[in-house]
């Protein structure tokens, strides 16, 4: 009898661990599909809020390499005096205040797009630099109209960066 009661205990014990552990696996299962679908409403969620911030960041960005652009800078910029290194060291200010009025931006744009734009920058500073050592450019509206005719001849960086921008912008999208 002993025996008998053994394998009934047994008969019974085995379907239940059975059907528990199957009631397990798809407990498991539903909670992380459950987990899952949070996680991914919670995305969506944050995209929307963000979205509009990461777009708002790129048009400023944008906005800032046109006034940076030096066609546009130069003829926004006037010369107040014949003094030509003053005038670069004003075109230079302008373009670093420019960029203090959006370096927050710089969290929503990916880290290659925040450098092209930086670059774009520097070498802006770095031809208005250049050209204004050049001992041939005697005062301040030369200087201005030799930056113009130098540009004439060759893509700008602003151009560039903004070429890199709008591509980003379509990955965004």
């Amino acid at each position: 009898m002993n025996s008998i009661n053994v394998l009934d205990v047994v008969a019974y014990t085995i379907p239940s661990i059975v059907t528990a552990g199957i009631a397990y696996y798809f407990f498991q299962a539903y909670f992380k599909d459950q987990q899952n679908m949070r996680y991914w409403l919670l995305q969506k969620e944050n995209q929307k809020e963000s979205l509009p911030l990461k777009l708002q960041a790129y048009e400023r960005m944008a906005l800032f390499l046109e006034r940076i652009n030096p066609t546009k800078l130069l003829m926004r910029v006037a010369p107040m005096n014949e003094d030509k290194m003053l005038y670069a060291v004003f075109l230079i200010d302008h373009i670093e205040q420019e960029l203090e009025h959006n370096i927050t931006q710089q969290i929503y744009l990916t880290d290659n797009c925040w450098n092209v734009i930086l670059t774009a920058k520097n070498t802006i500073i770095h031809n208005i630099q250049k050209m204004a050592k050049k001992e041939e450019i005697k005062d301040a509206d030369n200087l201005r109209q030799t930056i113009i005719n130098q540009l004439a001849n060759q893509e700008s960086p602003t151009t560039v960066a903004l070429a890199y921008l709008k591509r980003e912008i379509g990955q965004v999208l």
